[in-house]
């Protein structure tokens, strides 16, 4: 069988595969008021908002620069960001960089005018389009929540759905923090009651089984605290419970936990104010044990969770990994997940998503990550290949395609 480079056919095959990423916050432009993109968008997310607090002018408090307008927040943050006297190397700050540069921009403009007037040029679909086909996408999975005022509202009348963006049902707003989501899901026509009743935990499994079927849902998924801990009495263990995983074994469709939020821990930063904690993996060795028939995509916020959770996942074959989430999706970091991850587990986990809020983001966060996973895949490879194994280029796309395609649990 002749040699051939093992660098070139990895690159080959993320060039003749494109991503399915699992989870993001991402919504069609036929749902106009959730569609976010372009320039003011991306630089006003919470990361840039997080950094650019540490380098405001003298005079402008945070609270003050939280009053300003959407667009004078972009123009405070590029002026402190890309144009002041210190080059943007941050991953958030190159992730700008990156967009722009893919999107043939000068990333070293004195403003965002050429930035905006790119953008207003473009319908959102036109520009959807262009951002998928550039950042070398198939299709995105959606963050969706019933009892969200606005986006509620567009499912309960109809909305049409680009195919390239499947839904997701998010558990959060009504599940957590028990009984503050009773009225609302009252008003939808469940008749839970204040207390955990059985009465409402059957209301509870209608809802999710109602609303997976009106969004074809893939798969539900909430997040959660470092301190959940499964079982104890705790509403939302309880929840999780006699709610959660029983649907998600009727159904047959995953239960996705994201796992390590701390939220809010200095609210001047509004969204950008949470942070992380370390999480008990004995509660998923638990959880895992207890619902085999349930398959669970499992990520974590904190790093030193991670060798854990490939540990766990050799040991329970309904425990799956995915992505590199919120601050650990950092090049150094997603370097040492995905190597310790292929030595654990081999090909039965899912590298990455994107986690954007901006679709803009697409743009940046896959480059990134592909240029980090890439050379750890041709690493493994190449070890494959020297322990005596005849490696094809077969081999390579096949595994790739699967591993990027949102796996086998997905696909």
């Amino acid at each position: 069988m002749p040699d051939f480079s093992i660098a070139e056919a990895v690159d080959k095959a993320f060039q003749n595969h494109a991503i399915v990423d699992i989870h993001t916050h991402l919504y069609p432009a036929s749902m106009a008021a959730l569609y976010l993109a372009g320039p003011d968008e991306l630089l006003t997310y919470h990361y840039l908002k997080a950094e650019c607090s540490r380098m405001l002018p003298d005079g402008v408090s945070v609270g003050a620069f939280n009053t300003m307008p959407a667009a004078e927040q972009a123009d405070m943050i590029w002026q402190q960001l890309f144009v002041g006297d210190s080059s943007p190397i941050s991953e958030a700050q190159l992730g700008v960089v990156t967009v722009m540069s893919r999107l043939g921009l000068n990333p070293r403009a004195k403003d965002l005018s050429e930035f905006r007037a790119f953008y207003a040029s473009k319908t959102p679909e036109e520009y959807t389009d262009m951002v998928f086909e550039k950042a070398g996408v198939a299709c995105v999975y959606m963050t969706n929540d019933p009892l969200d005022d606005t986006e509620g509202a567009m499912w309960q009348r109809g909305v049409n759905i680009d195919p390239r963006f499947k839904a997701v049902l998010r558990l959060d707003s009504a599940l957590m923090n028990w009984p503050a989501p009773a009225d609302k899901l009252r008003g939808l026509g469940y008749g839970v009651e204040e207390k955990l009743s059985d009465k409402t935990f059957a209301e509870l499994r209608r809802y999710l089984a109602d609303w997976v079927e009106k969004m074809d849902a893939r798969y539900m998924a909430i997040s959660l605290p470092p301190d959940f801990a499964y079982p104890s009495a705790d509403s939302i263990a309880l929840m999780m419970g006699n709610v959660v995983y029983p649907t998600a074994r009727e159904l047959g469709i995953p239960s996705a936990m994201m796992i390590g939020v701390t939220r809010q821990v200095n609210p001047v930063l509004k969204d950008g104010g949470d942070s992380l904690g370390k999480w008990d993996i004995a509660n998923l060795e638990r959880i895992a044990r207890d619902w085999p028939e349930v398959d669970f995509l499992i990520t974590l916020l904190s790093r030193e969770n991670q060798h854990e959770l490939c540990v766990t996942g050799r040991k329970f074959p309904n425990v799956h990994p995915f992505g590199c989430w919120w601050f650990l999706n950092n090049p150094s970091i997603i370097r040492e997940m995905t190597a310790e991850r292929l030595e654990l587990l081999g090909t039965s986990f899912v590298p990455q998503h994107s986690d954007a809020r901006i679709l803009d983001q697409l743009l940046y966060k896959w480059t990134h990550s592909i240029q980090v996973i890439a050379p750890v895949f041709v690493e493994k490879y190449e070890s494959l290949r020297a322990a005596g194994w005849p490696l094809t280029q077969a081999d390579i796309q096949r595994d790739i395609s699967t591993m990027f395609g949102g796996g086998k649990l997905l696909d």
